[in-house]
């Protein structure tokens, strides 16, 4: 993916009287794992969708490598991004089989059948859900369906995961083993993850850098000890 940054990134929606976001300027590295904190509606979900392309910048730049991708006048598209991106409901299709709902990305893209296969069972794998490929969403436990959503998102193979949070719909005792694995799986794909959270235990588990967010800005940006402790 490289280097991802946003330069004085700015967005207001109509309905609303101050802005969602409002002169953001921050750096991510290739391969990190970035953990924006803050309350709700501070703007931390608008910042994620801003990254993927669902919205369009007021003001302000994205760039990936040094080249813009959002920018007011223009809007490189969702699927031109090399980015995945995870839900906080998975939106996993109830009528599709694990299998398919992975394989779904590569479907779209044409890819040929024993390559769907071949890529979807090495997903299934790498989240630790080989053998389910024929299931149901509805058969699957909270955690597992949130491994779907993972593999979904991953294998397309993109430089970026974006993660809004992902684990705020599973019970306490499993949020905090899926964490974990959250961090695991990072380490073992090497790519750059940007995770959104409103717990800042979560994020000082798993995050290389926190960017901590309040009313639309980012306040600090550092170490998890450092800047949550701040």
């Amino acid at each position: 993916m490289g280097r991802l940054r946003l330069e004085g990134v700015a967005l207001r929606y109509p309905s609303r009287e101050v802005a969602a976001v409002s002169g953001l300027d921050l750096d991510v590295a290739d391969g990190e794992l970035l953990a924006l904190v803050g309350p709700s509606g501070c703007g931390k979900s608008t910042t994620l969708r801003l990254i993927a392309g669902f919205l369009r910048p007021d003001a302000g730049r994205i760039l990936v490598d040094g080249i813009v991708i959002s920018e007011p006048g223009r809007v490189v598209p969702p699927e031109r991004r090399n980015m995945g991106m995870v839900f906080q409901g998975y939106a996993l299709w109830p009528h599709l089989t694990v299998f398919d709902n992975i394989a779904f990305g590569l479907t779209i893209r044409r890819a040929a059948r024993s390559v769907i296969r071949e890529k979807v069972i090495a997903a299934l794998a790498l989240v630790d859900l080989a053998g389910l490929e024929p299931a149901y969403p509805s058969q699957l436990s909270g955690g597992q369906q949130q491994r779907v959503a993972l593999a979904r998102s991953l294998v397309v193979e993109p430089g970026t995961l974006l993660l809004d949070e992902p684990l705020s719909s599973l019970d306490a005792k499993l949020r905090l083993r899926m964490r974990d694995e959250l961090k695991a799986l990072q380490r073992r794909v090497g790519i750059t993850f940007i995770h959104v959270t409103h717990d800042e235990g979560e994020a000082r588990a798993i995050a290389d850098r926190v960017a901590v967010m309040e009313a639309g800005r980012i306040l600090r940006v550092g170490m998890p000890a450092e800047v949550l402790e701040a």
